[in-house]
């Protein structure tokens, strides 16, 4: 029974090869089965680990730090700051977003991730990051207002109207992405399921697809065209107007707009840079998948690294605030020993 039963199937295997359907059927069944998970096989030396570590903690020390000193101090009730208390909030959910997962691929060795928490990484990954980018938009308007029209400057830039412009940056940031995710959600994975990445990258996850995804891919570099160069033409634009501003300005009031300019300047150039090297890392062909895994990450945690530091070091109100948050910690922490009972 056995042996003819054996026979019978080699029979039919032999067929099937011959009139040029055993491949497709195996194939078929290889791949039929559609995938429930994501394998996160990005880089694999473990000095990404503490590296990784390091930097989601002055992340979230540095940016919180901003955050805490802008609701506290009332000295930084401006509109400026209401900008950057937004910035660095979208900077912590940026990086929360995706480091913790890496952290904990390394910690576990469970490089697993389900299929709906990948997209939903991929989603808040980009749209933080498109935020972001809104968000020096709004603030580099917010410079030119103030430098080019001081006059009109609170007529202008009113609490509503800055609220209005807040939620203008998250939701551009939210609706933007949000065709390109839908989008891949709705394709068909039933092959590999290995992600050659260290989180749920677009362009990694959509080469998984059991279809053509060029028109994906085509969309998606629209999106972030829109995304990149609308936002970058707005600051270019918005500072080629306080330039002219300047040029008729004394040589003191020209030193006060670059110190006022300056860290948003520098912030608005690590960003676009960055992503620059980024985006050309993946149109170059023979780039190694590693080092563009590299430059990725590195990407994703070089301006929320870099943000707080910079306008640490080249804001004097910030420094200021600062201290006071010191001296206050200082003497609440010597008031309250004082006030300790001492046992008998």
């Amino acid at each position: 029974m056995y042996i003819t039963d054996f026979v019978s199937l080699h029979i039919l295997y032999i067929f099937l090869t011959r009139s040029g359907s055993a491949c497709f059927h195996i194939s078929t069944m290889n791949t039929s089965r559609p995938v429930e998970y994501f394998i996160l096989d990005g880089v694999k030396d473990r000095y990404v680990l503490p590296i990784c570590f390091m930097v989601y903690v002055f992340v979230l020390s540095g940016n919180s730090m901003i955050i805490y000193l802008v609701r506290t101090d009332p000295k930084l009730n401006t509109l400026m700051y209401f900008f950057l208390h937004n910035l660095f909030f979208s900077d912590i959910v940026y990086t929360s977003v995706t480091i913790p997962k890496i952290l904990s691929v390394f910690l576990t060795d469970d490089k697993t991730i389900s299929k709906t928490g990948c997209f939903l990484q991929m989603y808040f990954f980009l749209s933080t990051g498109t935020t972001g980018r809104a968000l020096l938009t709004v603030m580099a308007f917010d410079r030119y207002v103030a430098i080019c029209n001081p006059l009109w400057y609170t007529t202008i830039m009113t609490r509503q109207r800055c609220i209005l412009l807040i939620f203008a940056s998250w939701g551009f940031g939210a609706f933007l992405v949000l065709p390109i995710t839908i989008w891949a959600t709705q394709l068909p994975f039933c092959g590999p399921n290995i992600v050659r990445h260290m989180l749920c990258d677009h362009s990694s996850v959509l080469s998984l697809a059991c279809i053509d995804t060029s028109r994906n891919s085509i969309f998606s570099l629209t999106l972030a065209l829109i995304a990149i160069l609308s936002t970058f033409l707005l600051i270019l634009i918005s500072y080629i107007c306080i330039g002219k501003a300047m040029r008729k300005m004394s040589k003191a009031q020209q030193l006060k707009v670059a110190a006022t300019c300056g860290s948003h300047l520098i912030v608005v150039c690590s960003s676009y840079i960055s992503a620059s090297f980024v985006y050309i890392s993946y149109r170059v062909a023979r780039f190694d998948p590693d080092v563009r895994i590299v430059i990725a990450v590195l990407y994703s945690v070089l301006t929320p690294l870099l943000n707080p530091i910079i306008y640490s070091l080249r804001n004097k109100e910030l420094q200021d605030a600062m201290k006071r948050a010191f001296c206050r910690c200082t003497i609440a922490s010597k008031t309250n020993s004082k006030t300790v009972p001492s046992v008998a």
